[in-house]
């Protein structure tokens, strides 16, 4: 793989990592219609930590904050720890149980599609859903949490479903932001080392470097883009592009016979 070719992989991944889209909803029907091969493990690798980068990058003193907290053993920081590791929960079991038949979707692009129109139905939703002032406890942690496994689907959004999660259950929207993403560290960086278990030394090479920064520069953009929609409660915008990505994908998926 060329360094060109490195920037341009890596910045898909950023923007649509973060962006309410579906990372791997592109991904599975891009490979799909354009006969795109998968990418070595190695690049997989460092575009996971190039957006885990992006995350700490806007989270990183809240994240410091709540580990300082831990070690203080101040109550609201445990609480919160707690939160995230039972919020985590489901994605884990969800990919250990059901791990072979998730990854066998990802030849699926009808299934990616279809998936995408179903993120566009969620975050149109969020219309409707008015932010309160709850705190996130157990029962939202769980909600959050099952709407992270179910964005293991390839065109489930993992950011739009979380955050949409966090809404319909009365968390204020910078509240639901910050669950979510803060729920995503963990998630990212068990899917690097996961990967780093078949990383082969063949792929070392200079786009490697080259895909980190533009993964991180891209994800950080799409990450503080997405904030302002969410902010300003217009996550639901991005409902249109889902559902046009995901009827083009059925058509040409289609056309393509």
């Amino acid at each position: 793989m060329g360094e060109l070719e490195a920037a341009w992989l890596a910045a898909v991944q950023g923007l649509t990592e973060f962006l309410p889209v579906s990372s791997s909803g592109h991904l599975v029907i891009l490979q799909g219609i354009m006969r795109v091969p998968r990418q070595g493990i190695a690049f997989e690798v460092v575009v996971h930590l190039g957006t885990l980068v992006a995350v700490l990058a806007v989270y990183g003193r809240d994240i410091l904050g709540l580990l300082a907290g831990a070690i203080r053993r101040e109550r609201d920081s445990l609480r919160m720890l707690g939160l995230l590791a039972l919020g985590s929960v489901p994605a884990g079991a969800a990919g250990l149980l059901l791990g072979d038949r998730v990854k066998a979707l990802f030849d699926s692009p009808v299934t990616a599609s279809a998936m995408l129109l179903v993120t566009g139905g969620l975050l149109f939703a969020t219309r409707w859903a008015r932010p309160g002032t709850r705190r996130p406890g157990a029962v939202s942690a769980v909600v959050i949490g099952l709407a992270q496994a179910a964005a293991l689907l390839p065109g489930i959004s993992r950011s739009g479903s979380t955050i949409s999660a966090g809404l319909f259950r009365g968390l204020d929207r910078e509240g639901a932001a910050r669950f979510s993403f803060l729920l995503s560290v963990p998630a990212i960086a068990g899917a690097g080392i996961l990967e780093l278990r078949g990383l082969d030394s063949a792929e070392l090479g200079m786009h490697l470097p080259v895909g980190f920064v533009v993964a991180a520069v891209t994800g950080y953009s799409a990450l503080r883009l997405l904030l302002r929609f969410v902010r300003r409660g217009r996550l639901h915008l991005f409902s249109w592009y889902c559902w046009a990505a995901g009827i083009a994908g059925i058509l040409l998926i289609v056309l393509e016979g």
